[in-house]
């Protein structure tokens, strides 16, 4: 959820369903996740990805970098960059993943400490950037003035943000759910039930228990 809210309505990058076309030479629109390696980093990653977002500017330390690499896709120009080369070499990282003359405009940064942002503003671009932080209360001082700043939480959804938070307000609703029962061993009826159309508004659900014999007992053997 935060690092939805980040891309979408605090950096106001286009949405996983009206993704930046695929098009030849490739719309570029770089993007800086600072912090790739945490939970919120590689969940940005995974939805800039389907929203056709790149490069993607990845900084993370050399543990992490291995799971990021798996996340990004290096033939559209997506980089990683360790942090612990320090901070001059992440500079020059980001502004090697950008081509001769290209603006860097928006930036997450997860981490939003430790000197994260004063790397990154060096890059941005100073009149038209956008960056957004995830620690609420903190004063970021050095952040160039036409930059424009914002702080991403998940309590954004009980503020401005509420469209993203429509299950909890009740407007959007999820569909009535019928747990099968029997588990793996009711699968069979459930799907001739679907088949013969007896299932109606409902979604069926399985629960599967840890605590269920072992499959060869199961099948009888």
């Amino acid at each position: 959820m935060t690092a939805a809210v980040a891309l979408y309505a605090r950096l106001r990058l286009p949405a996983p369903w009206l993704p930046l076309p695929a098009q030849n030479p490739p719309i570029r629109t770089p993007l800086v996740i600072y912090g790739a390696s945490s939970a919120i980093g590689s969940y940005a990653i995974q939805f800039a990805q389907r929203s056709n977002i790149h490069p993607l500017i990845c900084i993370a330390g050399h543990a992490g970098a291995s799971h990021v690499s798996h996340l990004i896709s290096p033939e559209k120009g997506d980089v990683v960059v360790d942090y612990r080369a320090g901070a001059e070499a992440v500079v020059s990282g980001i502004r090697a993943a950008l081509r001769e003359g290209e603006k860097l405009e928006y930036a997450f940064d997860a981490v939003s400490e430790k000197g994260s942002y004063g790397n990154i503003c060096q890059v941005l671009d100073h009149e038209t950037g956008a960056i957004t932080f995830v620690l609420p209360g903190k004063k970021y001082e050095g952040i160039p003035a036409g930059v424009r700043q914002s702080v991403t939480t998940v309590g954004s959804v009980h503020g401005d943000l509420k469209d993203f938070g429509g299950l909890e307000e009740g407007w959007f609703r999820a569909q009535p759910q019928e747990v099968v029962e029997g588990g793996l061993g009711g699968l069979q009826g459930g799907l001739e039930r679907l088949r013969d159309g007896k299932v109606s508004a409902v979604k069926c659900e399985l629960l599967v228990m840890s605590n269920l014999a072992p499959w060869s007992e199961m099948c009888g053997r």
